[in-house]
């Protein structure tokens, strides 16, 4: 198995990071592979900083796999690469997946940047998706996210819309901008990603 590559430059230890894999399977061995990738998110989730993962195929026939997690901080995403669970977890994988690259991100661009290109071994990463498409991605999670928020505000809190604008934006950005971050963002942009990789 691969350590961690590109894109490990100038982090910043307290900003969360987002690890992208590129993994090959063979057809027949999808299922035992989905299993045993399953089985490490499950223990990556019982580590503090763990904010999720999404999982992937390439294309419709396609072997190669994708799989992005994140954990808080450099320091959570360390003590989850080092653990003796995850080293004997690598391990039960051997013969299951073939692993092409690891690479580390940091900020909300972890979920737009494209998987490294394993076909051409001289381009390292393709560009990331153009800014407007990415603008687009987060207004299709934020629009219907902040329209339920609100409605739903407005029915368990009525007099929440009498509230001064400050206050309110404050608590609607509070609570929206970790759902958005680790849930809705995440979402959309598996769904989109033929479209964003155009």
């Amino acid at each position: 198995m691969t350590a961690p590559s590109a894109g490990t430059a100038g982090r910043s230890p307290d900003r969360p990071v987002t690890v992208s894999i590129h993994r090959r399977i063979h057809p027949d061995l999808v299922p035992d592979a989905t299993r045993w990738v399953q089985a490490g998110v499950n223990m990556a989730n019982t580590y503090p900083g763990f904010l999720g993962s999404g999982w992937v195929r390439a294309a419709k026939d396609s072997h190669d796999w994708h799989m992005l997690y994140r954990f808080a901080d450099e320091s959570t995403l360390d003590a989850w690469d080092s653990s003796p669970e995850r080293v004997a977890w690598l391990q039960e994988g051997q013969g299951l997946v073939e692993e092409q690259r690891v690479e580390r991100r940091t900020g909300i661009e972890g979920w737009f940047d494209a998987p490294a290109r394993v076909e051409e071994p001289q381009i390292s990463a393709e560009r990331a998706p153009a800014r407007w498409k990415q603008s687009v991605s987060i207004w299709l999670g934020f629009f219907p996210v902040n329209l339920a928020f609100t409605l739903l505000m407005s029915w368990a809190v009525p007099r929440f819309g009498e509230l001064p604008v400050l206050p309110r934006v404050l608590v609607t950005t509070l609570v929206l901008t970790p759902i958005m971050t680790y849930a809705v963002l995440p979402w959309v942009t598996r769904r989109l990603a033929p479209w964003l990789a155009r």
